[in-house]
């Protein structure tokens, strides 16, 4: 079956629809993501053209087929411990700091985190593996642990927890599949006392995020490169507003934001690059001993 071409009209005016219902910018040399990622959608409302999907897209009154489009685009590649550095850094050093910080004021321990464009969940459920082997778990804290995503498919897929034999061996020890998943059919389930141990929401990062509240680590990877200079600094800037003033902000491995386009500021671990807002003080070297991991 021959794919369905998009025309030079069809593309730019796809481009203008999808950035205003999800912020997602699709520069010319973009169009075979149309194609691939639409393609199938428009054969499968029985549409012969892009301009058609688009127009019934626009005047359905349901909004499936625009939920459906912010999906198909907004779906992108994850898996678990992606880039293994930044969880390195979780391990090692933020997360302790921050236990360190807050076991010094007494009483129980508070502890927010989001992952803010979490996809399959891939990132999330990586980071609550993480707390789990430091101990954090236990009734000495107050883990609440949030992911949010545009797509509604992504979202529904990340709640429910099942993956595939391939999604599981991207990024995951023997070890942890082991010891975290349960075969289910053809895939692996995660055990429900780690999904149990987030919440899932739709959010659009470019709109208001005051209902969310505070957090202590927000971790916002390979999100900003698919949004304009504008966008990028109305997302990092509505980001410092829900980041406690000395928490930590993480962004992709490829990615860098400066101080004259965001309130925060680079710090460094070892090979490792977090931002914090401006004005804070570095951390101090975390008491390791704080935390007593799952390894003993």
């Amino acid at each position: 079956m021959n794919r369905l071409k998009v025309t030079e009209s069809e593309f730019q005016a796809l481009s203008k629809y999808i950035y205003g219902i999800s912020g997602i910018t699709l520069p010319k040399g973009k169009e075979y993501l149309i194609e691939t990622r639409l393609g199938q959608l428009a054969s499968e409302y029985g549409c012969s053209s892009y301009q058609e999907l688009l127009t019934r897209s626009r005047t359905e009154a349901t909004r499936a087929l625009e939920r459906k489009i912010i999906d198909a685009i907004s779906t992108n590649e994850t898996y678990f411990f992606r880039d293994n550095a930044p969880f390195d850094l979780l391990q090692h050093r933020l997360l302790p700091d921050i236990i360190d910080r807050k076991s010094k004021k007494g009483g129980r321990i508070s502890l927010r985190i989001w992952s803010s464009a979490s996809s399959t969940g891939q990132e999330i459920y990586s980071t609550a593996m993480i707390l789990r082997e430091l101990g954090l778990h236990k009734g000495g804290y107050n883990l609440q642990l949030v992911a949010t995503d545009i797509s509604d498919a992504a979202i529904a897929r990340a709640s429910y927890g099942l993956y595939s034999q391939f999604e599981v061996t991207r990024g995951l020890s023997p070890a942890r599949l082991n010891r975290y998943f349960t075969p289910q059919g053809d895939g692996y389930r995660i055990h429900d006392d780690i999904r149990s141990m987030v919440s899932f929401r739709k959010q659009n990062l470019l709109t208001s995020l005051a209902g969310l509240g505070k957090f202590d680590l927000i971790l916002c990877r390979n999100v900003a490169i698919y949004f304009t200079r504008e966008d990028r600094l109305r997302l990092f800037d509505n980001l410092s507003r829900q980041l406690e003033p000395d928490g930590c902000l993480l962004i992709g491995s490829t990615e860098s934001l400066s101080q004259e386009e965001s309130p925060f500021v680079p710090k460094r671990y070892l090979n490792s690059t977090f931002y914090q807002l401006q004005g804070q003080s570095p951390p101090a070297t975390p008491r390791l001993n704080t935390l007593r991991t799952a390894h003993g």
